[in-house]
């Protein structure tokens, strides 16, 4: 992530009725270029950044909550505003409530976030040039190798929270 980006930062969707705040720097921002994030996203990539939820304001009016399928079969929660449905974010059955993943492009200074990391990129289009000195894997990687110091401390202050949700789902 740019080392010069202030937090907060505000975004929201097309219609300003859903607005929020990322409170804090994100743990990490995947690019993923999954054909399944593709499709869901009609461009060549979606850009996410991952940030725990508590770390997340809500500004204005709620965003609906819609359930959909996902590649690893378990589906995904899809923030969108009720008004002109942009997705905002997903909470996806791994991480559930715990974590959102932010569609950087609803920020309303997206190019604060770049990727920290080009995921699936076994799949990617062929015409998408890959920025030298950014991280780019076949598909997903061992966080512990990825993400700077600062984001795993944070993740070792929420996994109690992610394992008593996993282990309620059965997982």
């Amino acid at each position: 992530m740019a080392a010069e980006t202030v937090f907060p930062l505000d975004g929201g969707c097309d219609c300003g009725r859903v607005r929020y705040r990322l409170t804090t720097r994100p743990l990490f921002v995947h690019c993923c270029h999954c054909r399944w994030c593709q499709r869901e996203s009609g461009a060549a990539f979606a850009l996410n950044a991952l940030i725990e939820t508590e770390r997340v304001a809500h500004l204005r009016e709620e965003p609906l909550i819609v359930d959909t399928p996902s590649m690893s079969g378990k589906g995904q929660r899809i923030a969108r505003c009720p008004h002109c449905h942009v997705a905002l974010w997903s909470h996806y059955a791994g991480a559930g409530p715990i974590l959102r993943f932010v569609r950087v492009g609803t920020l309303d200074e997206p190019d604060r976030l770049p990727p920290d990391i080009h995921i699936f990129t076994a799949s990617r289009q062929p015409w998408i040039i890959l920025p030298p000195g950014t991280p780019a894997v076949p598909e997903y990687y061992d966080l512990k190798s990825y993400w700077p110091p600062e984001s795993l401390e944070r993740r070792q202050a929420f996994l109690p929270q992610l394992r008593a949700y996993r282990a309620a789902r059965g997982d």
